[in-house]
């Protein structure tokens, strides 16, 4: 594991390194990780999405139609092949009392 990280670090020493420290200043040590996946879970595991309110999701229904109307978005079939599907963040602004999307690239 060791060689790779090295091998990485000389493949991108432009991104990692410095002039002083050509390999970036990194120390390699051995990191034993246990995961823990027995019952019971952690409380953040267990606890269900927080849904909206109904405010909330009346303003997204709308936004989200308005999307559609303008062909930002549109419904996917089940079986449909597309090459690209982008996850959309509607962010709710108080003061402006508006729905703002993002589409993250």
């Amino acid at each position: 594991m060791e060689e790779k990280l090295i091998a990485h670090l000389f493949k991108y020493k432009d991104a990692f390194g410095t002039d002083k420290e050509p390999l970036g200043s990194i120390i390699l040590h051995k990191v034993d990780i246990i995961l823990n996946v027995e019952n019971p879970y952690p409380t953040l595991l267990r606890q269900p999405a927080y849904p909206p309110s109904p405010e909330a999701r009346e303003a997204l229904k709308v936004n989200i139609q308005e999307l559609m109307d303008l062909g930002v978005l549109r419904k996917v079939g089940n079986n449909e092949q597309v090459e690209v599907t982008k996850p959309l963040l509607l962010l709710g602004i108080k003061e402006n009392k508006g729905w703002y999307g993002t589409l993250e690239l």
